[in-house]
């Protein structure tokens, strides 16, 4: 029997490994997306943790037993002339979909945004994430742009979400 599913803040060894793993592996069986990817994920997430400031940042894990199932990011540091917060890196693993992991971690974010300082959040996602879609929808985003984007191998329509 599986343990309970309990949350965290804040780096934890292996992380970095493991969150871009669930991103590689959904995006590239769901989607197609391939190494340049993957290795986007990578670079980006360890630059990321590397500037860390935990009064600011938000990084969140969700664990059952000592296996990172799902993840979210809150990223302080404004890019490109962006208002607000930028929420990042959230995956869940396929054993993690549907036990509502999801919405606990989103609820953790957004309650810790204004607490930082950036009650302004935004987020890039694109058509067809259904489910991540209902919880971005359910905590208060707007879709504010939306365009076709094929850097990452197939054609996907890129959108922006803003809070």
């Amino acid at each position: 029997m599986a343990g309970a599913i309990r949350i965290t803040r804040g780096y934890a060894p292996g992380a970095i490994g493991r969150v871009v793993e669930l991103h590689g592996r959904y995006y590239g069986e769901a989607w197609g997306f391939g190494r340049q990817f993957e290795a986007q994920v990578a670079t980006e997430l360890a630059t990321f943790l590397q500037g860390y400031d935990p009064a600011r940042d938000g990084f969140w894990l969700a664990w059952r037993d000592e296996t990172i199932i799902a993840s979210v990011s809150l990223d302080h540091k404004l890019s490109n002339g962006e208002d607000g917060a930028r929420v990042r890196w959230f995956i869940a693993s396929p054993e993690a979909q549907g036990t509502g992991v999801g919405h606990r971690l989103f609820d953790e974010l957004v309650a810790f945004a204004p607490n930082a300082g950036r009650p302004n959040l935004y987020l890039w996602t694109f058509a067809g994430l259904t489910a991540a879609r209902r919880i971005y929808d359910r905590a208060g985003f707007v879709l504010t742009d939306e365009a076709p984007d094929s850097s990452w191998g197939p054609m996907i329509t890129a959108q922006r979400m803003q809070r």
